[in-house]
Protein backbone atom coordinates (compact mmCIF):
# COMPACT_ATOMS: atom_id res chain seq x y z
CA UNK A 1 0.00 0.00 0.00
CA UNK A 2 1.60 3.52 -1.19
CA UNK A 3 2.12 5.48 2.09
CA UNK A 4 1.92 9.96 2.15
CA UNK A 5 3.15 12.05 4.68
CA UNK A 6 0.64 14.54 6.07
CA UNK A 7 2.02 18.25 6.46
CA UNK A 8 -0.18 20.30 9.39
CA UNK A 9 -0.60 22.78 12.03
CA UNK A 10 -3.17 23.37 14.47
CA UNK A 11 -3.96 25.09 17.47
CA UNK A 12 -4.47 22.35 20.24
CA UNK A 13 -7.08 24.91 22.87
CA UNK A 14 -10.38 22.69 21.83
CA UNK A 15 -8.98 19.53 21.50
CA UNK A 16 -8.14 16.73 24.31
CA UNK A 17 -4.56 16.72 22.46
CA UNK A 18 -3.47 14.74 19.05
CA UNK A 19 -4.10 10.88 19.94
CA UNK A 20 -7.57 9.18 19.87
CA UNK A 21 -8.30 7.54 23.33
CA UNK A 22 -10.89 5.48 24.96
CA UNK A 23 -13.55 7.76 26.32
CA UNK A 24 -11.51 10.66 25.26
CA UNK A 25 -13.67 12.79 22.81
CA UNK A 26 -12.50 15.66 20.09
CA UNK A 27 -8.54 14.56 19.08
CA UNK A 28 -7.08 16.42 16.30
CA UNK A 29 -6.54 12.48 15.01
CA UNK A 30 -10.12 11.70 14.88
CA UNK A 31 -11.17 14.58 13.20
CA UNK A 32 -8.56 13.86 10.65
CA UNK A 33 -9.07 10.95 10.09
CA UNK A 34 -12.93 11.44 9.62
CA UNK A 35 -12.72 14.42 7.42
CA UNK A 36 -10.00 12.92 5.14
CA UNK A 37 -11.33 10.16 4.85
CA UNK A 38 -14.70 11.18 3.88
CA UNK A 39 -12.53 13.03 0.98
CA UNK A 40 -10.65 10.74 0.09
CA UNK A 41 -13.35 8.20 0.24
CA UNK A 42 -12.37 5.21 2.37
CA UNK A 43 -11.46 4.66 6.09
CA UNK A 44 -8.04 6.11 7.57
CA UNK A 45 -5.68 4.71 10.56
CA UNK A 46 -3.44 8.10 10.32
CA UNK A 47 -0.46 7.73 12.84
CA UNK A 48 1.30 11.16 14.03
CA UNK A 49 5.16 11.90 14.73
CA UNK A 50 4.35 12.56 18.40
CA UNK A 51 1.55 12.84 20.92
CA UNK A 52 0.70 16.12 22.15
CA UNK A 53 -1.16 16.92 25.23
CA UNK A 54 -4.72 18.80 25.81
CA UNK A 55 -4.06 22.39 24.87
CA UNK A 56 -0.86 21.82 23.27
CA UNK A 57 -0.42 23.11 19.73
CA UNK A 58 1.95 21.95 16.92
CA UNK A 59 3.17 24.80 14.26
CA UNK A 60 4.70 22.07 12.20
CA UNK A 61 3.01 18.08 12.73
CA UNK A 62 3.55 15.18 10.57
CA UNK A 63 1.66 12.23 9.80
CA UNK A 64 1.49 9.08 7.57
CA UNK A 65 -1.09 7.37 6.50
CA UNK A 66 -1.27 4.04 4.10
CA UNK A 67 -3.93 3.82 0.89
CA UNK A 68 -5.75 1.56 -1.09
CA UNK A 69 -5.64 4.14 -3.66
CA UNK A 70 -2.26 5.74 -5.52
CA UNK A 71 -2.30 9.64 -4.96
CA UNK A 72 -1.08 11.85 -8.25
CA UNK A 73 1.82 13.95 -7.32
CA UNK A 74 -0.25 16.27 -9.78
CA UNK A 75 -2.99 16.52 -7.51
CA UNK A 76 -1.40 16.86 -4.53
CA UNK A 77 -2.29 21.02 -4.21
CA UNK A 78 -5.93 20.61 -5.34
CA UNK A 79 -6.12 17.51 -2.23
CA UNK A 80 -4.62 19.70 0.23
CA UNK A 81 -7.49 22.37 -0.69
CA UNK A 82 -10.10 19.95 -0.55
CA UNK A 83 -9.22 18.91 3.05
CA UNK A 84 -9.02 22.29 4.47
CA UNK A 85 -12.40 23.45 3.06
CA UNK A 86 -13.80 20.43 5.43
CA UNK A 87 -11.60 20.90 8.37
CA UNK A 88 -11.91 23.24 11.11
CA UNK A 89 -10.52 26.67 10.97
CA UNK A 90 -8.17 25.46 13.66
CA UNK A 91 -6.42 22.63 12.36
CA UNK A 92 -4.49 23.13 8.88
CA UNK A 93 -3.22 20.68 6.02
CA UNK A 94 -0.01 22.36 4.86
CA UNK A 95 1.62 19.61 1.70
CA UNK A 96 1.57 15.82 1.27
CA UNK A 97 4.37 13.60 0.43
CA UNK A 98 4.87 10.42 -1.00
CA UNK A 99 7.16 8.43 1.26
CA UNK A 100 8.73 4.99 0.88
CA UNK A 101 6.58 2.63 2.27
CA UNK A 102 8.30 1.91 5.46
CA UNK A 103 8.88 5.66 6.21
CA UNK A 104 7.41 6.31 9.79
CA UNK A 105 6.54 9.66 11.11
CA UNK A 106 7.32 8.90 14.56
CA UNK A 107 10.34 6.75 14.52
CA UNK A 108 11.84 8.32 11.04
CA UNK A 109 11.86 12.10 13.09
CA UNK A 110 15.91 12.98 13.07
CA UNK A 111 14.60 15.61 15.46
CA UNK A 112 12.26 17.98 17.09
CA UNK A 113 12.02 20.97 18.18
CA UNK A 114 9.88 22.84 20.60
CA UNK A 115 8.85 26.60 21.59
CA UNK A 116 7.52 27.69 25.10
CA UNK A 117 5.96 31.16 24.75
CA UNK A 118 6.22 33.67 27.61
CA UNK A 119 5.04 37.26 28.68
CA UNK A 120 5.56 39.41 31.74
CA UNK A 121 3.06 41.78 31.26
CA UNK A 122 -0.66 41.76 30.79
CA UNK A 123 -2.01 41.58 27.23
CA UNK A 124 -5.53 39.71 26.07
CA UNK A 125 -4.17 39.50 22.74
CA UNK A 126 -1.87 36.73 23.78
CA UNK A 127 -3.00 35.52 26.61
CA UNK A 128 -4.40 32.51 25.23
CA UNK A 129 -1.03 31.81 23.13
CA UNK A 130 1.75 32.81 25.74
CA UNK A 131 1.95 32.29 29.25
CA UNK A 132 1.77 35.70 31.58
CA UNK A 133 4.18 35.00 34.21
CA UNK A 134 4.09 37.93 36.45
CA UNK A 135 7.14 39.05 38.35
CA UNK A 136 11.09 39.45 37.95
CA UNK A 137 13.35 36.07 36.28
CA UNK A 138 16.73 35.76 35.74
CA UNK A 139 17.04 34.67 32.33
CA UNK A 140 20.89 34.60 32.21
CA UNK A 141 20.75 32.21 35.18
CA UNK A 142 17.96 30.06 33.63
CA UNK A 143 20.47 29.80 30.74
CA UNK A 144 23.07 28.68 32.42
CA UNK A 145 20.99 26.01 34.11
CA UNK A 146 19.32 25.03 30.81
CA UNK A 147 23.29 23.85 29.23
CA UNK A 148 23.15 21.07 31.60
CA UNK A 149 20.09 19.30 29.53
CA UNK A 150 22.67 18.97 27.07
CA UNK A 151 24.93 17.31 29.31
CA UNK A 152 22.29 14.62 30.44
CA UNK A 153 20.65 11.73 29.14
CA UNK A 154 17.68 10.60 31.86
CA UNK A 155 15.21 12.45 31.93
CA UNK A 156 13.25 10.72 34.29
CA UNK A 157 12.66 13.67 36.10
CA UNK A 158 10.79 15.34 33.70
CA UNK A 159 8.60 12.58 32.23
CA UNK A 160 5.15 11.63 33.57
CA UNK A 161 5.11 8.33 35.97
CA UNK A 162 3.47 5.08 34.48
CA UNK A 163 4.18 6.04 30.88
CA UNK A 164 4.73 2.72 28.16
CA UNK A 165 8.27 4.08 27.20
CA UNK A 166 11.15 1.76 27.04
CA UNK A 167 13.82 4.59 28.13
CA UNK A 168 13.55 7.81 29.32
CA UNK A 169 16.93 8.48 27.41
CA UNK A 170 16.71 11.74 25.20
CA UNK A 171 19.64 13.73 23.76
CA UNK A 172 19.09 17.69 23.72
CA UNK A 173 20.83 19.30 21.15
CA UNK A 174 19.35 23.00 22.05
CA UNK A 175 18.06 24.37 25.42
CA UNK A 176 18.06 28.65 25.26
CA UNK A 177 15.68 31.33 26.25
CA UNK A 178 15.60 34.02 23.69
CA UNK A 179 14.01 37.36 23.95
CA UNK A 180 12.23 38.10 20.76
CA UNK A 181 10.02 41.11 22.13
CA UNK A 182 9.98 43.84 24.84
CA UNK A 183 8.83 41.50 28.01
CA UNK A 184 8.49 38.23 25.71
CA UNK A 185 10.80 35.15 25.83
CA UNK A 186 10.83 32.06 24.51
CA UNK A 187 12.15 28.84 25.69
CA UNK A 188 13.51 26.94 22.28
CA UNK A 189 14.18 22.85 22.72
CA UNK A 190 15.60 20.47 20.19
CA UNK A 191 15.60 16.99 20.70
CA UNK A 192 15.69 13.34 19.13
CA UNK A 193 12.97 12.49 21.18
CA UNK A 194 10.78 13.46 23.94
CA UNK A 195 8.53 12.24 26.81
CA UNK A 196 5.15 13.00 27.79
CA UNK A 197 5.12 16.23 29.95
CA UNK A 198 9.03 16.69 29.19
CA UNK A 199 8.64 20.13 28.23
CA UNK A 200 6.55 21.65 30.48
CA UNK A 201 8.30 20.14 33.88
CA UNK A 202 11.61 21.82 32.38
CA UNK A 203 10.08 25.19 31.98
CA UNK A 204 8.51 24.80 35.19
CA UNK A 205 11.68 23.85 36.89
CA UNK A 206 13.53 26.39 34.99
CA UNK A 207 11.13 29.06 35.82
CA UNK A 208 12.09 28.02 39.93
CA UNK A 209 15.38 28.92 38.93
CA UNK A 210 14.63 32.35 37.63
CA UNK A 211 12.74 33.06 40.69
CA UNK A 212 15.86 32.51 42.88
CA UNK A 213 14.09 29.13 44.73
CA UNK A 214 16.55 26.35 42.82
CA UNK A 215 20.08 27.55 42.27
CA UNK A 216 22.06 25.78 39.65
CA UNK A 217 23.45 23.05 42.33
CA UNK A 218 19.86 22.43 42.93
CA UNK A 219 18.65 22.07 39.34
CA UNK A 220 21.69 19.53 38.50
CA UNK A 221 20.12 17.47 41.52
CA UNK A 222 17.18 17.36 40.32
CA UNK A 223 18.12 15.85 37.25
CA UNK A 224 20.42 13.18 38.51
CA UNK A 225 17.83 12.16 41.50
CA UNK A 226 15.48 11.02 38.35
CA UNK A 227 12.51 11.65 40.96
CA UNK A 228 9.77 13.86 38.91
CA UNK A 229 8.51 15.11 42.88
CA UNK A 230 11.69 16.95 42.67
CA UNK A 231 11.19 18.93 39.71
CA UNK A 232 9.28 22.17 39.02
CA UNK A 233 5.39 22.15 38.38
CA UNK A 234 4.21 22.17 34.52
CA UNK A 235 3.92 25.21 33.02
CA UNK A 236 0.60 25.71 31.30
CA UNK A 237 -0.15 23.66 28.50
CA UNK A 238 -1.58 26.59 26.30
CA UNK A 239 1.87 27.87 25.38
CA UNK A 240 3.49 25.15 23.84
CA UNK A 241 4.43 24.22 20.64
CA UNK A 242 5.74 22.09 18.28
CA UNK A 243 7.59 24.29 16.49
CA UNK A 244 9.99 22.01 13.78
CA UNK A 245 10.54 18.01 13.04
CA UNK A 246 13.61 17.28 10.54
CA UNK A 247 13.36 13.89 8.65
CA UNK A 248 16.39 12.21 6.24
CA UNK A 249 16.07 13.67 2.58
CA UNK A 250 15.94 9.69 1.41
CA UNK A 251 12.84 8.84 2.52
CA UNK A 252 11.05 10.82 0.31
CA UNK A 253 9.66 9.81 -3.42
Amino acid sequence: MPRYFIQLSYNGAAYNGWQVQQNTPHTVQQVLQDKLGMILGEPLDITGCGRTDTGVHAKDFFAHVDLVQTLSHENFPQLVYKFNQVLPADIAIKAIYAVKEDASSRFAAMNRTYHYLLHNYKDPFIQDASYFYYGTLDFDLMNRAATHLMEVRDFTSFSKVNTQTHTNNCKVLMAQWVQFDEGRWVFIITADRFLRNMVRAIVGTLLEVGRGKLNIDEFKHIIENKNRSDAGMSAPAHALYLARISYPEDIFL
